[in-house]
């Protein structure tokens, strides 16, 4: 199926927002098409599935050859762990929405009408896809070369946050344990934000005390970020 003139339009406009010009622009349409779409127009046209399987598999190599050459004296586990962080849906979405890709995407109409572009898991499959697109059209280092360019502060961001690493949740009750045998239980205290971009708060309380609060994406998330205030708080006026 050709490519309309108004389709090679949006594809322009998203060259032009990302700096790279697709030889083959069949492949970013691809790259851009969601499997809603193809289901409507009955098989006339692929969808960025393949691609994505492509993508996953790139992105995890490169990111564990980055990790492998800057962190040379990090033991495997930390290795796996901060991969995992950085290969995984939620990391791919916050990629895909710097420059607003799943907008660029073909659906079909229930799909749209359904809030696809709006999707955590939609938006982290794009983002693999144009990223085998990219590799497909061009080479290894030059999808390394993009990565690297627009996405190391925030690969950064995500590597030095600690709480990642550290479960604080287990280092409070273990000082808890020690001190006063007491169980801290977590509250949600509210959530906030539309569906697929709610935040959470959640208390920590010891009692009826409440210790710390803390704001995540997610309970889970949430509950670590207020057991890691209430934890540096001890080790504060502990010294």
């Amino acid at each position: 199926m050709a490519i309309s003139n108004n389709r090679l339009k949006k594809i322009e406009e998203f060259e032009k927002s990302i700096g790279y010009t697709f030889n083959d622009k069949d492949l970013i349409d691809v790259a851009f098409t969601h499997s809603s779409y193809t289901n409507e127009v009955k098989g006339k046209k692929k969808s960025n599935e393949r691609l994505e399987f492509l993508g996953d598999s790139i992105l995890d190599m490169i990111v564990s050859e980055v990790l492998f050459k800057h962190y040379s004296m990090k033991p495997e586990g930390w290795l796996t762990k901060t991969r995992s962080r950085l290969v995984c849906t939620s990391s791919f979405a916050k990629a895909c929405e710097k420059f607003e890709m799943s907008t660029y995407l073909n659906f079909g109409n229930g799909e749209k009408q359904g809030g696809g572009e709006l999707k955590k898991h939609v938006k982290a499959d794009t983002f693999e896809a144009v990223c085998a697109a990219i590799y497909l059209d061009s080479s290894y280092d030059n999808l390394f070369k993009f990565l690297k360019k627009n996405y190391k502060e925030e690969a950064l961001e995500i590597i030095n946050d600690d709480s990642i690493f550290n479960d604080y949740k287990t280092k409070l009750q273990e000082y808890h344990n020690a001190k006063d045998r007491k169980i801290l239980k977590y509250v949600l205290v509210k959530e906030e934000g539309p569906e697929h971009e709610k935040t959470f708060t959640m208390a920590v309380k010891l009692g009826n005390k409440v210790l710390a609060y803390g704001v995540g994406k997610n309970k889970k998330q949430a509950e670590q970020k207020a057991a890691q205030a209430a934890y540096k708080e001890i080790k504060r006026k502990n010294g």
